[in-house]
């Protein structure tokens, strides 16, 4: 495989991908209670969105499952991946991107995928 057979598909898809990776391993194990889950959310969107080729990106933090796992005696718990939903669109070029990851109940796995190619 030469250079010039890379296509702008493969270098979104690429971009999209370190992207959510770097999110995944970024912020998992962060702090978080119901109090502080909207600042924890935008500020994963304000640091992933300042990345080459982000077009836009939306960050959904499950309350429920917080509530679940608060420590009672010091009311927060760590940020997983399950609790995470995010989509994350990538314009590289004419190529424009949509990821996401989200917590897949079956795989019981917090999976990375494409959504849409255009």
């Amino acid at each position: 495989m030469t250079e010039s057979s890379i296509t702008d598909r493969d270098n979104a898809l690429f971009e999209a991908g370190i992207k959510l990776g770097a999110l995944y391993h970024q912020f998992t194990g962060s702090p978080v209670n119901l109090n502080t889950a909207d600042s924890l959310e935008k500020a994963i969107s304000e640091s992933i969105s300042v990345q080459p080729f982000v077009q836009s990106i939306t960050v959904s933090i499950d309350r429920d499952m917080i509530r679940s796992g608060l420590n009672k005696e010091f009311g927060y718990c760590e940020l997983e991946g399950r609790m995470l939903d995010v989509k994350l669109r990538v314009v590289y070029n004419d190529c424009n991107v949509l990821v996401a990851l989200k917590y897949d109940t079956e795989m019981e796995y917090p999976l990375m995928k494409i959504e849409d190619v255009e």
